[in-house]
């Protein structure tokens, strides 16, 4: 019997032997993340690509390393002006605005005294790159450049810049004016993200009203053309797709330029700093390496984790009531590897949303992929102002069932009462003669009051107690700031809290409640085979 086990042991260990050898000849599909693709170098020493859409760096170089930018300045300047004022306003050039520059710089000819459109000046500063141009707008805008710096920083440091400062709006040589290839990419998706800085940018050529050192109209002179190359059909270095961007150089920064180019759905941002007669080269491998690597996906085409939860659904022995109203915004895009599936990536939820998010944002997804961020979505509330006017008409029926008064419903929840809107007024006959007087009476006289006056006390008494007051208003005043800080701060986050909270409110939940749902969902999701992204893109070829 033992030689009989023994037999057919090893009969079978030898069929599965051969059983791992045959498998081993057929390929089978890893579910496991690819990493994250890295073919490629540039010369310059700063450089980055950027998804548009997302804002994902699909690569860099020293990317938050500070260099002097050059004229690619002129991007953030161009976006605070198409801000702060109109096209058609006049700006009249002075003469700081016109010899405050470096002899030999980019310029569009203006003259002390010229008058042109605010159009104008911004088809000279980003085509012409004119330097005189750039000070004239923020003369206009500001009333200084010392003043327009200022709005500068503060629109970089608005779009999250952490590594630049800016000193003048053309872009010259100066020691506190410097930036980096990550803040210069986040400036140029906001810039992208305005339709008037993009037609601006994306021209060629643009003719300008008549200047004094060339009255004729139809003078040569008065066209400006576009610097980028890659722009340019007739160009050696022509990028198909490429359609904005500026360039730069001065003798500290060397080369740089910034490009914006979309193939098919996706749109890149490279920026190059330093590039010392690579600039052109470098940006095509950054483009190439960003177009043939990755796509980019809409993630509410393809994330149903947390907006496919059912009605029935009931988790920890809490029933769900319908949340159905849970969307993912349209407009939110991430980054992935080709080939590379939604379900490589993780997500996680955050709740602490600010003042520039959505208003119908009850949380952000952040997604990433083996550690690397690669973009994020909002989830929101669909219908969530109808669910505020119903919740506020049921709070005004509650009350008036309870013989509530009015006055005692908070104000927020009060429907909002269109003009024209009819309202019934007391019945006359249940007034009492003072009440239908009050009514009738377009204005009520108060009672006279009695007369005060201030006992005689000299003069210099009054003075003395006066500068008394004074200086204790000083103390006072500098610790009434410090805690009305703190105070400030404090409501911040409590306002940022209830916020959250109302969302939640509106749809019936509770925080607690909200997040085992997530939660509970988020795990099932684990649980279901991978699906591809997308086949189809799989298969394209650029």
């Amino acid at each position: 019997m033992t030689k009989f086990y023994s037999y057919y042991t090893r009969i079978l260990s030898w069929v599965l032997l051969w059983v791992l050898v045959i498998l081993g000849f057929f390929p089978f599909t890893s579910y496991a993340a690819s990493d994250w693709p890295d073919n490629i170098y540039i010369e310059a020493e700063g450089g980055i690509v950027i998804d548009a859409d997302s804002g994902t760096v699909l690569f860099g170089k020293n990317i938050h390393e500070p260099y002097f930018p050059a004229s690619i300045t002129k991007i953030l300047t161009a976006l605070v002006v198409i801000e702060n004022c109109d096209l058609d306003e006049m700006v009249t050039f002075s003469y700081d605005a016109v010899f405050n520059v470096e002899e030999n710089s980019s310029n569009m000819a203006a003259s002390v005294g010229d008058t042109l459109t605010v159009e104008d000046c911004l088809y000279g500063l980003m085509l012409a790159s004119a330097n005189e141009s750039a000070n004239a707008l923020a003369e206009h805008v500001a009333g200084s450049r010392e003043a327009f710096v200022d709005m500068m920083n503060a629109k970089a440091a608005e779009l999250g810049c952490q590594d630049s400062h800016f000193a003048n709006p053309s872009g010259l040589n100066d020691p506190d004016h410097y930036t980096s290839a990550y803040d210069m990419a986040l400036i140029m998706k906001a810039a992208l993200e305005n339709e008037t800085f993009v037609e601006i940018d994306s021209s060629l050529y643009y003719r300008h009203a008549p200047i004094k050192q060339y009255p004729d109209p139809e003078d040569p002179h008065n066209v400006v053309y576009a610097h980028h190359q890659m722009l340019k059909k007739n160009s050696p270095v022509y990028y198909p797709g490429a359609f904005a961007g500026k360039t730069g150089y001065t003798s500290l920064a060397g080369n740089t330029l910034v490009t914006a180019a979309k193939k098919n759905d996706m749109t890149l941002i490279t920026v190059v700093l330093n590039g010392s007669q690579v600039h052109y080269s470098d940006t095509k491998r950054m483009l190439d390496f960003g177009f043939q690597n990755f796509q980019t996906i809409k993630v509410s085409d393809y994330d149903h984790t947390y907006t496919s939860i059912e009605n029935d659904m009931t988790i920890s022995g809490l029933t769900t009531s319908d949340i159905s109203v849970l969307s993912l915004d349209d407009h939110c895009s991430i980054t992935l590897p080709k080939g590379a599936e939604l379900s490589d990536s993780q997500a996680v939820l955050d709740y602490n949303l600010g003042d520039k998010d959505p208003e119908d944002a009850i949380a952000r997804i952040q997604y990433s992929y083996n550690d690397r961020a690669i973009g994020s979505a909002y989830l929101t509330i669909k219908g969530i102002e109808a669910r505020r006017n119903y919740a506020a008409l049921a709070a005004m029926s509650a009350a008036d069932s309870a013989h509530v008064p009015v006055d005692a419903i908070p104000p927020e929840d009060l429907p909002v009462v269109s003009e024209g809107d009819d309202f019934p007024l007391p019945d006359a006959s249940s007034l009492s003669d003072e009440e239908a007087l009050a009514i009738d009476s377009p204005e009520s006289e108060a009672p006279p009051s009695k007369g005060f006056r201030l006992p005689r006390i000299p003069a210099a008494v009054w003075i003395s107690l006066g500068v008394i007051i004074s200086l204790g208003g000083l103390i006072v005043a500098g610790i009434a700031i410090k805690i009305q800080i703190e105070l400030r701060e404090s409501r911040e986050r409590q306002r940022r809290q209830e916020r959250r909270e109302q969302r939640l409110k509106d749809i019936g939940y509770s925080q607690a409640e909200f997040d085992i749902i997530l939660e509970e969902r988020k795990r099932s999701s684990y649980t279901v085979k991978k699906q591809p992204v997308n086949r189809k893109m799989k298969r394209r070829s650029y």
